[in-house]
């Protein structure tokens, strides 16, 4: 006899439970409550006290274990990892000879978290060149970025 037929509650209530349960543990995952008091206040005033100390005491005994599972699993952008850079000369020849255009070298080295450990594509290499005027373009975008992350960590 299945569980749920013993304890008199039918297959798609405890779905519905396991499924609040699995949306409750993302929530307290991704907002880092990791402490008692944190997890048992985000119960609601009616909920069963037994019932809220057990699953509080449990998800803090194994708060580190599945933070750590989670961000694993978790999809991840590519990381730049390494990067050098240096500036070019490019020379025209014939007609033209005395015409010089710098243009600025970058080598990024880039890691991709989705890729498994031992496959070799697990790091990317890339070079791009840039004249001044569109590296002058990316350092301004970047500024403003700074700016934006900056504005955003002081609130």
């Amino acid at each position: 006899m299945p569980v749920a037929d013993a304890m008199g509650i039918d297959s798609l209530e405890t779905l519905k439970l396991f499924k609040a349960l699995g949306m409750f543990l993302k929530f307290v995952l991704f907002h880092g409550h990791s402490t008692y008091d944190g997890i048992s206040s985000l119960f609601p005033d009616e909920f069963h006290k037994n019932l809220r100390d057990l699953l509080s005491k449990i998800i803090v005994e194994k708060f580190g274990t599945w933070k750590s599972l989670a961000a694993k699993d978790s999809v991840s952008v590519p990381k730049l990892t390494e990067f050098d850079w240096r500036v070019d000369l490019k020379m025209a020849s014939g007609k033209i000879a005395r015409m010089s255009e710098p243009t600025c070298i970058l080598h990024l080295k880039i890691h991709n978290p989705g890729v498994p450990e031992n496959s070799e594509d697990r790091f990317q290499s890339l070079n791009v060149e840039l004249s001044k005027e569109k590296l002058d373009t990316m350092l301004n975008g970047l500024g403003r970025i700074r700016d934006q992350l900056s504005a955003v960590a002081k609130k």
